[in-house]
């Protein structure tokens, strides 16, 4: 037989961790999108536009990719948070049915 330990508090507390980084993740992002995706480029030459846009495309891409991960932090997030509660109440019920 299996046997399954954990600390709910431990589960909760990483949640919370995780949620202040998203938290601080988002806002570096929020302030790094304008200006590393609407970039002057540094003359008019071809070479300076596609240099510019080349890392305006970059800039772009990056802001996606990183949504995503926001999206899967949070999904991670929610799941350590129900699984925290999943334990203190299987525990509870265990304690219970003990006593």
């Amino acid at each position: 037989m299996s046997t399954v330990v954990t600390q709910p508090e431990v589960l909760a507390a990483s949640a919370r961790e995780l949620q202040a980084i998203t938290t601080d993740m988002e806002a570096g992002n929020a302030a790094a999108a304008a200006p590393t995706t609407q970039i002057t480029p540094a003359g008019a030459d071809p070479v300076s536009l596609l240099t510019a846009t080349t890392f305006a495309a970059h800039a772009e891409l990056y802001q996606q990719v990183s949504a995503q991960a926001a999206a899967m932090r949070q999904m991670l997030e929610m799941v350590l948070n129900i699984s925290a509660r999943s334990y203190d109440a299987t525990e509870a019920a265990n304690a219970a049915a003990v006593s």
